[in-house]
């Protein structure tokens, strides 16, 4: 049992220092960890999340109790609503003239290093939230100048017309690198007296005896890729709170949790989600338009394969643009390669020109949610919230969410403040539940613009695709804004809609030139991405035997292609004739790819050790 704060405040601060001590400063080249899935070889789960340690003799008799800290508010994850919501409820604190002590946990060595996103932001939220946000230097300098959207075939571009009213108008927004946005919002919360906590992953959610959130803990660190304890074995740190916010971001591995514990996913579908991919490039400044906003549709993607690019030319004193590709997870050929239809892309003859005698300097992937309306989750429970990505607030048409995702946390601290100072709170849990949180979203211009667009995104799901989602747009939201009296569905899980190998026809791709496309390990070497090498993998299989016995056998081994840093590959096994799977855990990037599509959802994603990932520089 943890002992209680007034016991051990001190100890639990030598705590944070200690574990801090054990973190690497440097960054180690990418690391290979060995494993495989049948009996010859080391099995390739070690996680004791799969294999309990209680049941390990090598861990008997390690003092495993756990220091613990007592907040207000816990929040988890240093992204734009979680940093949002920090700020609001410092700001209101600071207004009542209350003390409410807030932490913010983050798995990322520093604040932003985990953000990757286009990305061209909506300043609407930030307005609310700082108003003077200019004059305090928040790194908005690339105001959007020139709207284009453009359908690709192989060969050419077809011009499309972004009319007013329509989703993917930005005027007004501004091209931003996120990764440097958020770290901003980090430094105006810890002004405000905010306590942040960077390179802290948060591994565990911890309950009360009544049933209500209690907390997180801190992941353990001093651990061996066997899983026994090293002799600098240290227990994570334990952070209590009234209420915990769960910002992890798309896909949240805690989140996961709390929908199966209190059923938060029983009354909408299930969640859609895409794969982003991004590059940024120094171009000949000749070709340099500073604030040009240019999507398209089309090639190298069939019409069934959802999905788009985008090519944005920032201003920030040098010709730096960032461009990416989209791919929808709902897509059905397991021989696709989202990282490969990327590079192909850049080919296209509306896009090398600008890239041509350019120099590539970061590449990175991120899962994002795509499901919209349809797919938002129960929001609150006894002791905890979500907000942000983790339930999903994206605009997909519009392709943002950081507007929606920063206003969610604003709302979520507003309600939770009220009922932190109501002195006639009477709570049936220990662990504070905050309905008017949800109510007060229902009420807000978030949910508002998310129901205008529910239909565009399930609308490509027809005959016609992607071009039948354009079509819906132009008839049924242009004129309609959302107000038809039906809400189209989803098809399913993304897992789901993979088709054996046996029905497809695989894709061979062209191969990169160096120039313009690159391989994949020389692009995942330019995301700064280290891990501890000797820590179990953090990509932990249910069941070692499934990838070789399922998803190799029917499905071709689809995440040696669906994952967009080269963390899963089958290799021949060294005795004998046939494959296993070998898991790159030091490559991962921390998409949350392979976890929403894996055919068998067999992957379980859990956090590494602290500060492991990719170290982005304003993706």
């Amino acid at each position: 049992m943890p002992l209680p704060l007034c016991a051990l405040s001190s100890q639990a601060h030598h705590c944070l220092h200690a574990l801090k001590s054990l973190k690497k400063d440097c960054l180690l080249p990418l690391y290979t960890a060995r494993w495989a899935s049948t009996s010859s070889v080391p099995r390739i789960t070690t996680h004791y999340t799969i294999h309990s340690r209680d049941k390990d003799k090598r861990w008997e008799g390690v003092n495993m109790e756990r220091f613990a800290e007592e907040a207000d508010v816990v929040i988890v994850g240093g992204g734009p609503a979680g940093l949002s919501a920090a700020i609001r409820l410092k700001q209101l604190a600071n207004e009542h003239g209350k003390e409410v002590r807030v932490c913010l946990v983050e798995k990322a060595a520093q604040i932003g290093a985990h953000i990757l996103s286009g990305a061209c932001l909506e300043p609407r939220a930030l307005e609310e939230l700082i108003p003077d946000w200019k004059e305090r230097g928040a790194p908005l300098q690339t105001p959007v100048t020139e709207d284009r959207f453009g359908i690709l075939t192989k060969n050419s571009r077809i011009p499309v017309p972004i009319l007013p009213g329509l989703p993917m108008t930005n005027h007004g927004n501004y091209i931003v690198r996120l990764g440097h946005f958020v770290n901003w919002l980090g430094e105006q919360a810890e002004a405000l007296g905010v306590e942040v906590y960077p390179g802290y992953a948060a591994a565990e959610v911890l309950f009360h005896e009544d049933g209500s959130v209690k907390g997180i803990a801190t992941n353990d660190v001093g651990i061996q890729k066997d899983g026994a304890p090293k002799a600098i074995f240290e227990r994570g740190l334990e952070l209590h709170a009234k209420v915990t916010f769960f910002a992890e971001g798309c896909h949240g591995h805690l989140a996961k949790q709390l929908y199966n514990k209190y059923n938060l996913r029983e009354k909408c579908q299930p969640q859609s989600y895409g794969i982003g991919l991004k590059e940024l490039w120094l171009i000949d400044e000749k070709k340099w338009k500073p604030g040009r906003v240019e999507h398209t549709v089309g090639w190298p993607l069939d019409r069934h394969t959802y999905g788009g690019s985008f090519l944005y030319h920032l201003n920030e004193g040098e010709p730096l643009v960032a461009l990416g590709l989209v791919v929808g997870l709902d897509y059905q050929n397991p021989y696709l390669s989202p990282f490969k239809e990327f590079q192909q892309w850049k080919h296209h003859p509306s896009v090398e020109p600008t890239l041509e005698g350019g120099q590539r300097i970061a590449y990175g992937a991120r899962a994002l949610n795509e499901g919209g309306f349809q797919s938002i989750p129960k929001l609150t429970f006894p002791g905890g919230v979500l907000i942000g990505c983790s339930p999903g607030f994206m605009n997909v048409p519009k392709i943002k969410g950081t507007h929606t995702a920063m206003k969610s946390g604003m709302l979520a601290s507003e309600a939770v403040f009220n009922q932190l100072t109501n002195e006639n709170l009477q709570s049936k849990t220990i662990g504070l539940h905050i309905p008017e949180y949800e109510e007060n979203l229902k009420k807000s211009w978030v949910w508002k613009e998310l129901y205008a667009v529910r239909n565009i995104r399930p609308s490509c799901h027809g005959v016609l695709g992607i071009y039948g989602g354009m079509i819906y747009t132009g008839i049924f939201y242009w004129i309609l804004r959302g107000m038809e009296p039906w809400t189209l569905k989803h098809p399913g899980p993304d897992s789901d809609q993979l088709k054996p190998a046996k029905d497809c026809t695989p894709i061979e791709y062209p191969k990169p030139d160096g120039k313009i496309s690159f391989d994949l390990l020389s692009s995942v070497a330019l995301s700064g991405t280290n891990h501890e090498h000797d820590q179990p993998p953090h990509l932990t299989l249910k069941d070692d035997s499934v990838p070789v016995n399922k998803n190799l056998a029917i499905y071709d081994g689809p995440e040696q292609r669906f994952c967009p840093a080269g963390v899963y590959e089958y290799v021949p096994l060294e005795k004998g004739e046939g494959l296993r799977l070998q898991i790159n855990a030091q490559n991962c990037v921390h998409c949350k790819t392979c976890d929403i599509k894996d055919p068998s959802q067999n992957i379980n994603w859990v956090v590494p050790e602290g500060g492991g990932g990719p170290a982005y520089n304003g993706m």
